[in-house]
């Protein structure tokens, strides 16, 4: 099974079971948008994506994030995941 993000097998993944297919298929379509796109830019995208979502009721809960946010980082080299971590970051200050 590949692990990488844009490819919807990463939502196969047996962490994930337990979470809606439709929060899953979102997640899979914002990392097609999301691909390419530098962290400047990203950081916009993933907020105005979450605004969105956040207005039509689909909402994560922190142990769906958690479980999602582990899966995303299989395969990933340290600054990869030190990127993902910063961005996490950045989105919690600004939620």
């Amino acid at each position: 099974m590949s692990e990488n993000p844009t490819n919807p097998s990463w939502t196969e993944h047996p962490s994930l079971e337990g979470i809606d297919t439709g929060k899953l298929a979102l997640l899979n379509s914002l990392a097609q948008q999301g691909k390419g796109k530098s962290p400047q830019e990203l950081l916009p995208f993933l907020m105005s994506a979450a605004s969105q979502n956040k207005s039509r009721g689909m909402k994560f809960s922190p142990k769906e994030m958690d479980t999602i946010l582990q899966v995303l980082k299989i395969g990933k080299s340290p600054e990869e995941i030190q990127r993902m971590e910063q961005l996490i970051q950045m989105m919690k200050l600004l939620h």
